[in-house]
């Protein structure tokens, strides 16, 4: 897991540029995107690509605390018979709500 802040334009710049790329990246591999609550985000298994260690990833960019955040999910595996494009949504959910915790500010405000 890997969470960024942005707190100047620049920042909130560099932010968009990191969602973008890995917007291209998830589509390319039949990625979902997440409830509108959780920001601008995708999830995807990433097959057949230099990033297959950890082929399952979610990513989210969100305002908490009306500065721009963005977390990232990665897994190598995800029990069998699980819906893992699911799972990633919800760990995505928590994720953002344990970083409003820890940074006392709401996600998605």
């Amino acid at each position: 897991m890997n969470w960024l802040q942005a707190d100047s334009k620049t920042s909130r710049e560099h932010l968009d540029l990191l969602m973008d790329d890995r917007r291209n990246v998830y589509t390319r591999h039949d990625g979902v995107k997440l409830p509108t609550d959780l920001g601008d985000g995708m999830t995807a298994y990433l097959t057949n690509s230099p990033l297959a260690d950890q082929p399952y990833r979610t990513s989210a960019k969100f305002l908490c605390g009306g500065k721009a955040r963005m977390i990232d999910i990665f897994l190598a595996k995800v029990a069998k018979g699980r819906d893992a494009i699911q799972d990633m949504t919800d760990l995505m959910r928590i994720a953002q709500n344990r970083y409003g915790h820890l940074y006392n500010c709401t996600p998605g405000t």
